[in-house]
């Protein structure tokens, strides 16, 4: 059966199976893409391998977790944030509808002395700040 297996590429259609250094060998089953796994007991050190492999598989899982849970977290704050932006719109939306009324009830006067007051405002700042660049 040991003169089935011999270094070479891995097995892949009809090439020759691979066998490693750590005892472990491929051969395809069949004509099906099936793979089959050998173990020589020759070689102590694969309980060590999977100790290993054991190890990092948790590691693993517990950064899958880690992540899992930041992800729930950051999902958690997204639907705040959103909910906190649509009481948000709602709040504008109801001060522009009380704008919209004042200014018809009142007449546009009452804007045009705000805008004027904003503009008279922004070109003595921009005066003031000319002047102290010098």
């Amino acid at each position: 059966m040991a003169s089935n297996f011999s270094r070479g590429g891995p097995s892949y259609g009809g090439a020759a199976p691979y066998r490693s250094q750590e005892g472990l060998s491929t051969r395809q089953v069949g004509g099906s893409d099936e793979i089959q796994l050998r173990i020589d007991p020759m070689h102590g050190d694969l309980d060590d391998e999977i100790s290993g492999l054991r190890k990092q598989v948790r590691q693993l899982r517990n950064v899958a977790q880690d992540i899992d849970a930041e992800a729930k977290f950051q999902n958690d704050l997204l639907n705040q944030l959103q909910m906190t932006m649509i009481k948000a719109q709602a709040g504008v939306k109801n001060n522009i509808r009380r704008l919209n009324k004042s200014i018809v009830q009142y007449g546009s006067s009452n804007v045009v002395h705000v805008i004027a007051f904003a503009l008279a405002l922004f070109f003595i700042i921009y005066m003031w700040s000319k002047m102290s660049r010098r």
